[in-house]
């Protein structure tokens, strides 16, 4: 998965970092968070970008036997 992300200003980039968001995220941004104006386009599975990806951990947990919708509970 790849995230573009927008050329930003030296302001802009100052304004996130005192956000405090940055430093408290894997990546340094969240894309559903204080980061996502900055993200122009993902190539790939969002979910990668999010945390995990959700159809590639359905399909471990099935090989192993556990079905997604029991983690529901």
């Amino acid at each position: 998965t790849t995230v573009h992300f927008a050329d930003l200003t030296d302001s802009e980039i100052d304004a996130y970092v005192a956000t405090g968001e940055p430093l408290n995220v894997a990546g340094a941004f969240t894309v559903d968070g204080l980061g996502g104006p900055f993200v122009e386009r993902i190539e790939g599975d969002h979910h990668n970008v999010v945390g995990v990806s959700l159809p590639v951990l359905r399909h471990l947990l099935g090989e192993c036997g556990v079905l997604i919708q029991d983690l529901w509970n």
